[in-house]
Parts: C-alpha cells; structure tokens; sequence
C-alpha cells in the first residue's frame, strides 16, 4: 500500500544520461519541448535536476535552476499519473525549494492551478502566457543577421536586460543548437535592438524568445524567424501583458492552445514586459 506522507520515496540529483527522461515526460504530458532543450537546461544548473525514486523507479522529476545567488526557475515538474496524491510530489518539491535557498523563485504553471500554487507553495501571480499554434508564412528580412556573429557579450548583455539573472551559458547553447535559427536586428549604431530564436520541436517548431525594443522590429524577426519554415506548424509563447505580442500571433490568425501563470515566490521582477514579445522556455523561464 502507498503511504500518503511519501516517506516511501527517495529524491536525489539526476544524472546527465537521464535528462532525456525529462523530456520524454514533458512530451508526453503535451509541452511540446524542443529536441536539444534538455542540453541547454542542463548546461545552466546541473545540480539542479531532481528524480523521485519508488522502488528504483523514477516516479517524479523536477528542475530548478539556480541562475545566480538572487534568482531561480523551475521547471519539468512531473508525477507519474499513478501516484499522484500520494506525497511524492510535495516531496520533491520541498527538495527543490531546498536547492533554491533564498532567491526569488520563478516559475510557469497551468493556469488552472494557480491557486493552488499559492495556497500551497505560497507563490504570488504575475501575469498569464499564452501559447499560440499557426502555420509559418514568413517573409525574408535582408536587415536581420545571424545571432551567432554578433559579439557574444553584447548579446548576453540585452539578453540580460530581459531577464531577472545573467544566464550566458544557457543562451549560448540555446542559439547554437542544430536545427535552431537565431536572428538578431542591428539599430544604425550597430547596437542590438532585438534578437529572436527558432528551434525544432517534436511538434513543428517554436520561437521564443523574442526580445525587441519596437513592435515592428520583434514583427521583422518572426518574419525572418519563419521564413525558412514555410507551410510548418510553429508555438509562439506570448506574455498577455504585452498587447502588441498578443496583436501579432492573431493577426497572423494563430490559435491560443495553452496559458500559463507566471509567479514567483518572493517579488514580480522588474522588467520590460512591452519589449519581451516571446518567452523563451515555459520550463527555464
């Protein structure tokens, strides 16, 4: 009989080789996650990916990842069907909470459960996401260039200006990864003004992030993001605050299939909601 309390199950740290575990799990839950994503989350906190064990059996995973000594986000937080409600979950989490300290947690939740994420783990709402589903159509943009040849510190640099941490090492996997285009738009001073990423799903494809100072500059990078992907399906995560992001998915008619809360357990960042157009992972923030 499965004890309640889920003293029955252990937590400990997961390995490299069971990161693709995670992913499973996420695609199976529906999430969607990119093929090379478990490589560019590891690569930002190894220490934080997280097994609940029953039996020698995985039964949970989560991750949360400590990007500097005031900032942390969770993500992958999964309980196999069977045992839900049974005191595994909790377990985990308050393993995970452990490994975040004192920072300031963020995370991305159903939406639905937003109030139990409060009562519970005493999260505050920030603001919902939106995910979007259409169908690429994009057009050439001749001013955009390739991310990747940029100084990598200036774009580390506006990454971090829309970000809660610096978080370099994730963003140069994110850009570099196969199957992943990353564009970025130059003002005349050749000063970054926006910089997006699209990367190969198991499902069709998704753009995020999408960081730009202008509404027309983040609409020249999905255009050119989804110029090379023509007739396939693509997700764009968009923050509902930002109206002129909400405005571009439909007026490319995109379908809104999935929202989620953004809370976090301390403060609200903050940050400049009206330049961030696309979130760029719902597990890492």
């Amino acid at each position: 009989m499965a004890r309640i309390d889920g003293t029955d199950v252990q937590i400990r740290t997961a390995t490299e080789d069971e990161v693709p575990v995670f992913i499973e799990w996420a695609r199976v839950e529906g999430w969607n996650p990119g093929i090379h994503d478990g490589e560019c989350h590891y690569a930002a906190d190894p220490d934080g990916w997280f097994v609940a064990e029953r039996d020698g059996e995985i039964v949970g995973t989560l991750v949360v990842t400590n990007y500097d000594a005031s900032f942390s986000f969770g993500g992958f937080y999964i309980i196999r069907e069977d045992i839900r409600g049974e005191g595994a979950g909790w377990k985990l989490w308050n393993h995970g909470m452990a490994h975040t300290g004192e920072r300031n947690f963020g995370g991305d939740g159903v939406f639905e459960m937003q109030n139990k994420y409060a009562e519970n783990a005493g999260l505050i709402y920030a603001y919902r996401n939106i995910r979007w589903q259409g169908t690429a159509d994009g057009r050439a943009q001749p001013d955009l260039v390739s991310a990747q040849e940029l100084p990598f510190d200036a774009l580390s640099a506006y990454d971090r200006r829309h970000f809660p941490a610096e978080r370099s090492r994730f963003v140069d996997k994110w850009i570099s990864r196969d199957e992943t285009l990353a564009l970025a738009f130059l003002h005349p001073d050749e000063s970054i003004g926006g910089y997006g990423v699209i990367r190969r799903c198991f499902e069709g494809h998704k753009i995020g992030p999408v960081f730009a100072d202008t509404p027309v500059i983040a609409e020249r990078i999905v255009e050119g993001l989804t110029e090379l992907i023509p007739g396939e399906v693509f997700f764009f995560d968009t923050p509902e605050p930002n109206a002129a992001a909400v405005a571009m998915a439909r007026n490319r008619h995109m379908e809104e299939v999935f929202g989620t809360a953004r809370m976090y357990s301390r403060n609200i960042p903050v940050l400049p909601l009206q330049e961030i157009f696309g979130v760029t992972s719902f597990e890492l923030g």
